[in-house]
């Protein structure tokens, strides 16, 4: 889908030739001497319409209009939640039209909030999901024209960004959604190589061998019964000065989760094909960056394999060693991703990292805690707390900061190993992030459960995407100001 922001009135939208023209009415609409301000004004007279949000209001072929469709869209206050509330109202309308071209207008200046609500809802509810289709289906609105009666600075920045998020969503959706047999950790690393070439940053693809070589035994203990080999996917997107510490982004790559000998029920258990839901979003983040191309360096780190029962898989108290040289009892083989994220984690610190972050769907606990609303969030620095607490306000993809008390930790003592990888079911997520807490020693960490938040079951079941909108707002928030810049260039002048 192509988006395009211009500058845009009543009068000249009146005039303008458009399949679909939809126009927001909010509760500050002024009426001015256009055929458009017209029809609102005779509609809200008549009492058939408001600037309620949602209130929906049709016209065709409207005299001294160009367009053949006019929808008047009630906004409310034209806040971000009030624009998106009403971008869900008409989304599934759009689809069932089958609208290809479509000019929304603001006669009212919108914040650049807004803005981002109006693209990324008219996006989520007009998705479409048609890779493993015998007839691939498509989204069939291709062209959206944005037009607001001043373009501010800040509002062409919030659509920029807004659009190049939207991109990586949509790829982490893509990626999420695929079966696991459409989906396999060679299939993710090959999309992951492709997405680099196109994108202007590297990938290094590492194997089995390789990951023996690093002693990686954590890793490999999960993917040992699986006929699909593993994949270690490395990323690496820079725009900023080499000198630059990076932010690293590890995200949990089973790519279908049995749990192994540990087996799941039967029930609900294709929705584990999405158990690579933060893979899927590190991917969304970097084709995002791509697009925005930001002055800063990220790191995306994959552990990708399947978590299979077989003849060869880990047991229920086998104890491995892990890349950090810590051995692991494994008592439950469910407990899978934080068995791979382990060793990824410790693999982070050769990049002298800035900040860590690991996006996982880790534990159903997250989701009795939090629902789908919010993912749990973790730090062990208040700073990058608040950071990703305020990235997720803005990106309106919310998370919560959950407790690392260090009794938490009392529920992983094992006596045949340094540590269990599971605890008892009270604080279970708590208990989850604890585990992964020990192996990021060396920098700040932050871990994202997100168990709860990417996908939705049901009638719409598929994933949500998130949390690329969070991590995004939070990469573009770590930008160098240009004062910042300045004083570096005069720091360096004064040494030389």
């Amino acid at each position: 889908m192509n988006f395009e922001l211009k500058t845009l009135s009543l009068a000249t939208a009146a005039k303008s030739a458009s399949e679909h023209l939809i126009v927001l009415i909010s509760d500050h609409f002024q009426a001015k001497k256009d055929p458009l301000s017209a029809l609102v004004q005779i509609a809200v007279k008549a009492k058939d319409f408001s600037s309620k949000t949602g209130k929906l209001l049709h016209f065709y072929a409207a005299p001294g209009i160009a367009a053949s469709k006019v929808m008047f869209l009630g906004v409310g206050a034209a806040s971000a939640s009030d624009i998106k509330s009403a971008m869900a109202v008409i989304t599934s309308g759009l689809k069932a039209t089958e609208t290809k071209k479509l000019t929304i207008i603001s006669p009212e200046p919108l914040s650049a909030q807004s803005v981002q609500a109006l693209l990324v809802g008219l996006a989520e509810g007009t998705y479409v999901y048609g890779t493993t289709k015998s007839k691939p289906s498509s989204r069939m609105l291709s062209q959206v024209c944005l037009g607001l009666p001043s373009l501010k600075p800040e509002v062409q920045n919030a659509f920029d960004a807004s659009v190049g998020m939207i991109h990586g969503i949509e790829f982490a959706k893509e990626w999420a959604n695929r079966p696991a047999n459409h989906a396999t950790p060679s299939m993710l690393a090959k999309a992951a190589a492709s997405l680099a070439k196109s994108g202007g940053f590297s990938c290094e693809v590492l194997g089995p061998k390789e990951v023996s070589k690093l002693g990686m035994g954590s890793f490999m203990s999960v993917a040992q019964g699986s006929a699909e080999p593993l994949r270690f996917i490395v990323l690496n997107y820079q725009g900023g000065a080499k000198s630059e510490a990076p932010t690293v982004l590890v995200g949990k790559g089973i790519t279908f989760d049995t749990g192994g000998i540990s087996m799941k029920p039967a029930a609900e258990m294709d929705e584990m094909k999405f158990d690579m839901g933060g893979a899927a979003s590190v991917l969304g983040v970097f084709k995002s960056l791509s697009l925005i191309k930001p002055k800063i360096n990220v790191v995306g780190l994959i552990p990708a394999c399947e978590n299979m029962p077989d003849g060869l898989a880990v047991k229920p108290g086998d104890v491995v060693t892990s890349m950090s040289g810590q051995t692991i009892e494994i008592l439950n083989t469910d407990a899978e991703g934080r068995l791979i994220l382990c060793d990824a984690l410790t693999y982070a610190e050769r990049f002298k990292p800035r900040a860590v972050i690991d996006i996982a769907t880790l534990t159903g606990a997250c989701v009795i805690a939090l629902g789908a609303i919010r993912s749990g969030m973790f730090a062990t620095e208040d700073e990058l707390a608040h950071n990703l607490l305020q990235a997720g306000e803005q990106a309106m993809d919310l998370c919560w900061r959950m407790p690392l008390d260090d009794d938490y930790a009392d529920a992983l003592k094992s006596n045949f190993a340094d540590v269990a990888n599971v605890g008892g079911r009270a604080g279970g997520v708590i208990i989850a992030a604890k585990f992964l807490q020990r192996f990021t020693k060396k920098y700040p960490w932050a871990h994202l459960d997100i168990a709860g938040t990417a996908w939705r079951s049901g009638a719409s079941k598929g994933a949500t995407g998130r949390p690329v909108g969070l991590l995004l707002h939070y990469l573009l928030s770590q930008q160098p100001t240009q004062a910042s810049s300045t004083a570096k260039k005069s720091s360096r002048s004064a040494v030389k």
